[in-house]
């Protein structure tokens, strides 16, 4: 490799991970050598969560289907710094997914009890005056699905559109282990029982004042630097344009279908770069501690 492209893919490198949970540090996923995690390298959530560009857009896709619950939206909106700290709600929530799939067990469990902690100071009231509480069972229920559908969908849409029914339904089982760590019960673990429980929560899902500010927040997010913002301008319109038709119309979002294919053919190209550019990821960093990657 030249310098120059050495130098390039270096520079991108930084940008990524800057935006990641690696950049809050804390967890050291290379060691110990031979820990698997909670799941380990032959494992389909190790494979769906490894792509950084995927997982992106996938996770800006949940959000927005998150926000639809009402009591969602309220815990999120009254206990969250979002609205100020984008970047850093980002990375804080990307470090939750990176460590409970990568990190060594230890790890993996300590993140699981820290949010259970937190967890249990995020309650209220919604904007109608319905309780909510981050420990309800149901609620951890909607937030897992919204991001477990939502992972899954861009994998298929922008890593790997021949992953088979029978893995998709095999990740479903697998990533349902963290919810119910967190006290989510009768998780939904097949690609038919998701796909019921959505059409199942439509009735109880809404977009406000407040849900549309969550919009607007999300297509106006700051990116790492100038150079990173129409990268990160992309990424989000992607994952808004995953979102069920269903829920992009209660959202009030509409995309023309050139819109729709210009989006996804500019993602595919700079998921490809991306993919060249990281070497340092978490899912590298968990394979070397495997001993699978010479590098």
């Amino acid at each position: 490799m030249s310098d120059f492209r050495q130098l390039l893919r270096k520079r991108i490198e930084r940008q990524v991970l800057s935006i990641s949970g690696l950049a809050l540090g804390g967890i050291d996923f290379e060691n110990p050598a031979g820990d698997p995690g909670l799941f380990g390298p032959e494992s389909v959530t190790w494979r769906i969560h490894g792509d950084f560009s995927s997982m992106l857009c996938g996770g800006v896709s949940a959000l927005l289907l998150q926000m639809l619950h009402p009591l969602a939206l309220a815990g999120v909106w009254d206990h969250s710094t979002f609205r100020e700290d984008m970047l850093g709600r980002l990375r804080r929530t990307s470090q939750f997914i990176s460590g409970t799939t990568f990190a060594p067990t230890r790890d993996a469990t300590a993140l699981i009890e820290k949010v259970k902690f937190i967890h249990l100071h995020v309650t209220g009231t919604d904007a109608h005056g319905t309780p909510y509480a981050a420990s309800d069972p149901d609620l951890l229920v909607w937030v897992h699905v919204a991001e477990a559908y939502s992972f899954l969908q861009s994998h298929l849409r922008y890593r790997n559109p021949s992953l088979s029914s029978t893995e998709q339904d095999r990740y479903y089982q697998e990533f349902a282990r963290v919810a119910e760590s967190l006290g989510a019960v009768n998780v939904p673990e097949s690609v038919a029982a998701v796909e019921a429980y959505l059409q199942a929560m439509r009735p109880q899902l809404r977009c406000d004042e407040r849900t549309q500010e969550v919009v607007r927040l999300l297509r106006n997010a700051p990116a790492p630097s100038r150079l990173a913002k129409p990268v990160g301008s992309l990424m989000i319109q992607a994952g808004i344009e995953l979102l069920p038709g269903w829920a992009a119309e209660q959202l009030g979002i509409s995309l023309s279908p050139v819109k729709r294919k210009t989006i996804r053919f500019g993602t595919r190209r700079i998921a490809g770069i991306l993919r060249w550019a990281v070497r340092n990821g978490s899912w590298h960093r968990a394979m070397r501690r495997m001993g699978r990657l010479p590098f």
